[in-house]
């Protein structure tokens, strides 16, 4: 790594050790606006960097509902250990999956806030399978903290889950979807903040039109990791 991608490494660690502290999880747990949660969520970019600098993979924040709809950001890193066979079976470029980092508990966001990928067409958000697919997915970063458009394991039910729902794999977050298989997606660079109550009023066949694009979108600084408010 380059001097400034080690400082910046040692500035993360820093926050890492920040972050385990019970006055910061205090903090996230205060968080109730758009602006807060934006801040909390470049916070976790932070430390998600760090965590790849020190493991020496990809690793990011994984997004994710759970069945009541309370959202959560998860750290994950990449795992040599763990193959997902159906990238495997689909010939993708990166079949490693991904596994919680140790140490790091999921960080509950408000509940009358959500985090989505951009989406631009009401038919990509216009049922509750839609939105729990667009509100499911993941921000990764190299070991040289840059941003990476890298495939990562999404959640899928039953069976197919290998990686996010198995348990007996990697003790990190279990939720029983009864949704399609969501199969692999890229890591997102960008991403929406919603107020859930907002969006409830919405008609659902118009939720893209009449709301959420209505709402900047939330870029992620490919250099930096940062992120950038955007239109």
């Amino acid at each position: 790594m380059t001097l400034i991608e080690t400082t910046v490494t040692v500035a993360v660690v820093s926050l890492l050790a920040v972050l385990a502290t019970p006055s910061i999880r205090a903090y996230f747990d205060s968080l109730g606006s758009p602006a807060e949660v934006k801040g909390a969520i470049s916070a976790a970019f932070a430390s998600a960097r760090a965590i790849a600098a020190k493991e020496q993979h990809y690793a990011g924040v994984r997004f994710q509902q759970d069945l009541s709809g309370k959202q959560y950001m998860i750290f994950i890193v990449n795992d040599p250990n763990l193959v997902d066979a159906a990238a495997v079976a689909g010939h993708f470029k990166e079949t490693n999956g991904f596994r919680a980092a140790e140490g790091f508990n999921p960080i509950k966001l408000p509940d009358n806030i959500g985090v989505m990928e951009a989406v631009n067409q009401n038919t990509d958000i216009d049922d509750a399978d839609k939105v729990i697919d667009k509100t499911t997915f993941t921000v990764i970063f190299s070991p040289a903290g840059k941003l990476v458009i890298h495939f990562a394991p999404v959640l899928r039910a039953g069976i197919y889950d290998t990686i996010f729902n198995d348990l007996s794999a990697n003790p990190m977050f279990k939720d029983d979807y009864d949704v399609p298989q969501f199969l692999q997606e890229s890591g997102r660079n960008s991403f929406i903040i919603y107020d859930k109550t907002e969006f409830g009023k919405v008609d659902a066949a118009t939720r893209c039109s009449d709301y959420l694009n209505q709402l900047d979108v939330v870029y992620i600084n490919p250099y930096t990791g940062t992120i950038i408010q955007g239109n």
